[in-house]
């Protein structure tokens, strides 16, 4: 039950972040506006861990890995993520970040010599042609111009340089590192690399004081990583990459509803068939074997009683 509720804050909360980023973008450089973003999440998280005495002492060895997982999962996935939004819009850049399921599957094997159940694998494949066929339009009057193909480029490196970060915390979980804690180092880590990024380079901390952005700042900070990052590491630890990781397939699920309410989406029949095929595929990560097996089993049984 506590999975079950992890898994639907996480999809809710990342998915609406795809629309919170857009009002990010624009009179502040993006690293600047990330920085921001993990700044804020680290004071949070310092403060969460305090209050709840939560042990934050770690060995130069986990802290060699927590500034890793701050570079793949709190910084620079983020401020790659942010840039391929300047040329595509939100929806589209949740279709191609979903591939990082498959790049959860393909790199826990090969990291940690994970056999992938064949069943999470027809899961994944349902789920990515559900959202293909949720954005089929979209797809459909994708250009090849210059532009579109650096933002898709920029997207897919996010999701890879995520996945792999992905892999560091089932590591971190793995020799019993306090999610909490980590999260604490790891957001504080982030912020000061994308500090040093900023500093080095030629963008400038500047600042928006319009509502928009500070109320998406807010929500990003808070909801898309302090809460949504938590649950999400959990859920990694309790169910394992390739299962929890198929909240990424459901972002654009979310993305579609908030747009239907906010932006007047059009429902067409790619709509309904992209929803059942993500559903499905949801279904038959999320369900054991065994249950199929009964499932499929009556079913059969049915068929033959009505023969």
């Amino acid at each position: 039950m506590k999975n079950l509720f992890l898994y639907i804050v996480t999809v809710l909360v990342w998915g609406s972040t795809w629309l919170a980023i857009e009002f990010q973008l624009g009179e502040v450089d993006v690293a600047a506006s990330v920085a921001y973003r993990f700044m804020i999440s680290a004071v949070l998280m310092w403060a969460y861990c305090l209050w709840a005495k939560i042990p934050l002492v770690f060995g130069r060895r986990d802290h060699a890995y927590i500034v890793l997982l701050a570079a793949f999962n709190f910084s620079l996935n983020y401020a790659v993520i942010y840039s391929s939004q300047r040329y595509l819009s939100s929806a589209m850049t949740s279709i191609a970040f979903s591939t990082m399921l498959l790049m959860n599957i393909v790199n826990t094997r090969l990291f940690f010599g994970t056999r992938i159940a064949p069943k999470t694998y027809l899961g994944a494949l349902l789920g990515i042609a559900g959202i293909v066929a949720l954005f089929w339009h979209d797809l459909a009057r994708f250009s090849d111009g210059s532009s579109a193909l650096l933002g898709l480029a920029l997207v897919l490196t996010s999701a890879l340089i995520a996945s792999l970060g992905n892999m560091v915390s089932v590591r971190n979980s793995n020799t019993g590192m306090d999610v909490f804690a980590v999260n604490a180092w790891g957001m504080l880590y982030g912020a000061l690399i994308l500090t040093a990024w900023v500093l080095l380079s030629d963008a400038e901390f500047t600042f928006s004081s319009s509502q928009s952005y500070v109320l998406s700042l807010l929500y990003l900070s808070i909801f898309g990583t302090v809460i949504a990052f938590a649950s999400y590491y959990v859920l990694l630890k309790e169910m394992g990459p390739e299962r929890a990781s198929y909240v990424i397939v459901l972002f654009p699920v979310v993305a579609v509803s908030l747009s239907s309410v906010f932006e007047g989406f059009e429902w067409r029949s790619n709509t309904i068939l992209g929803f059942a095929l993500v559903l499905l595929g949801n279904a038959i990560i999320l369900t054991s074997k065994d249950l199929l097996v009964r499932v499929v089993g009556l079913s059969s049984n049915r068929g033959m009683n009505q023969k």
